[in-house]
């Protein structure tokens, strides 16, 4: 029989476990969503969810808020499992105050932020909030801002992931955006600095809230979402997807899984896959799929920039950072948004220790002045940097093209990579041959009775003497120059040699990336 202690503890614990109340969850389950308890459940091991700050409320007086002190304010804190490995979670429940942020809320969540960052564990925020409270005006504010120092401070020392389930307005869209990954779900979740409403007043633009901040909006077009999926359950397994991959933090490798695919397995298909002329398109991913232990690939922001992929994957068991050219898209040139793209995801993998594996067939940066006057010299200069700066393990195959500036961007010998390679087919140069030979042999060309057939003769004495691999690989740009049924083998052998890779790196407080 329970003292009178005990039966209030109880009472009290239920309360607190009901949230807004029946009714408040009824609403949330009318708008398709699940509620901040419900979210955890499904993403976390069963029965490994420990609660911090369950009875905490907010202090606020004034405008009606001294009459009601909900616990948790609005959010659920604590840590539990996912596949075995801890992880620290934040849910913010919209059924108390719409999820709003004010102090005892964001405090809540900055603590759990200092223990995962003490605790070198992952952290994953739940987003699910009418943003910042209005009753607690600048206490408000000042969380957000303990949240986004934390955030900064974590950054490249826990990963740190933000899922967007709700809507995400005005302050509340910077902690996501420092994250390292946004996930967002395509029905009711937004994220946005200015609503619909403002940005009419503002500017008379009519807009709705997906059409502004929608997840198909950054998942295509501003690229701030990395993954999206069509509902919350099937969100929250490509979020227990990627953390499988993931490090626990910077001082521990990626996780390690016994593979079951043959490490010596040779690709012919790759020869089907990849046409030899290289005017052809296909499809990169085909050829990641071949490589891939199982032909797994964890593809990040796949609608976004699709000329570039980058993903994880494991060779070997070993998870390993990939980012190819795609000649199926723009025939895989570079260009402002896939500049941006590789950058940030390559600096992930040298934070967090996973190899690079680059697979390389691009015709260069995208021409046009557009692309100039919106900045392209500053956004293809972050791949340069990011390839530069980072230290991990780094091989690079050249399939097919790889000309002008784009050839030493995509991990070339020159920037350090520890092992480069390339199909016999491989084209390198400061520019493709039609293009090369029109420059070089303009005069001959057009005096010429048969312009057609002198361009081909030059093209093919262009490819014989310049263009071809081997003169890279005379020059030691290239480490070998293999068949392309070779290509996975040969990349795990490398891998296995670089695993324990040691790169000095300057004294300095921090280098000034292109931003």
């Amino acid at each position: 029989m329970k003292n009178e202690f005990e039966a209030k503890l109880e009472e009290l614990r239920a309360t607190a476990l009901l949230g807004g109340g029946a009714s408040q969850i009824e609403k949330q389950h009318a708008k398709g969503k699940k509620t901040a308890r419900e979210r955890i459940e499904m993403f976390l091991d069963p029965g490994t969810f420990i609660e911090t700050g369950l009875f905490v409320s907010h202090r606020a007086t004034g405008f009606g808020m001294e009459s009601s002190h909900p616990a948790t304010d609005g959010v659920v804190t604590g840590w539990g499992k996912v596949d075995g490995r801890v992880v620290y979670v934040f849910a913010q429940d919209f059924t108390i105050l719409g999820g709003s942020l004010g102090e005892a809320h964001g405090r809540k969540i900055a603590q759990l932020m200092d223990l995962a960052y003490q605790n070198g564990a992952p952290v994953i925020g739940l987003n699910d909030s009418g943003g910042a409270r209005i009753q607690e005006g600048v206490d408000s504010l000042a969380s957000y801002g303990e949240i986004f120092y934390r955030n900064t401070r974590a950054s490249g020392v826990i990963p740190q992931i933000s899922v967007i389930m709700g809507p995400c307005a005005g302050g509340a869209v910077y902690s996501p955006g420092i994250n390292d990954f946004i996930l967002m779900v395509n029905q009711n979740a937004y994220m946005f600095i200015t609503g619909p409403e403002v940005v009419k007043a503002v500017t008379h633009e009519e807009v709705d809230f997906d059409s502004l901040g929608g997840a198909e909006v950054h998942g295509k077009k501003s690229g701030v979402a990395h993954i999206t999926a069509p509902d919350e359950e099937a969100l929250l397994g490509q979020l227990r997807w990627l953390l499988s991959y993931l490090p626990p933090n910077n001082m521990t490798p990626p996780p390690f899984l016994p593979p079951s695919d043959d490490p010596r397995r040779l690709l012919p298909e790759l020869e089907q896959i990849v046409p030899l002329d290289p005017q052809r398109p296909y499809d990169m991913h085909a050829v990641i799929a071949a490589i891939a232990d199982g032909g797994e690939f964890l593809e990040i922001q796949p609608e976004y920039a699709e000329n570039i992929l980058v993903g994880f994957a494991r060779l070997d068991g070993y998870p390993v950072g990939i980012v190819a050219n795609q000649p199926g898209y723009l025939a895989g040139v570079l260009d402002i948004n896939a500049s941006d793209k590789a950058a940030r995801f390559i600096r992930f993998c040298d934070a967090f220790h996973f190899p690079l594996v680059t697979l390389v067939d691009t015709p260069g940066f995208l021409p046009g002045s557009e692309q100039e006057h919106d900045g392209i010299i500053r956004h293809g200069a972050k791949m340069i940097y990011a390839y530069s700066e980072a230290t991990v393990p780094k091989l690079a195959i050249i399939l097919r093209k790889a000309y002008g500036g784009a050839y030493i961007v995509m991990s070339s010998k020159h920037l350090r990579c520890d092992y480069n390679l390339a199909w016999p087919q491989a084209e390198i140069a400061v520019m493709g041959p039609d293009g090369a030979v029109k420059i070089v042999f303009r005069k001959e060309i057009n005096a010429s009775s048969d312009p057609g057939s002198l361009t081909d003769e030059y093209m093919h004495k262009y490819r014989a003497e310049i263009s071809n691999p081997y003169l890279a690989a005379s020059r030691g740009y290239l480490d070998d120059i293999i068949p392309p049924a070779e290509s996975r083998l040969r990349l795990i052998a490398a891998l296995e040699s670089l695993r324990e890779k040691r790169q000095e790196t300057p004294k300095r407080k921090h280098g000034n990336i292109p931003l």
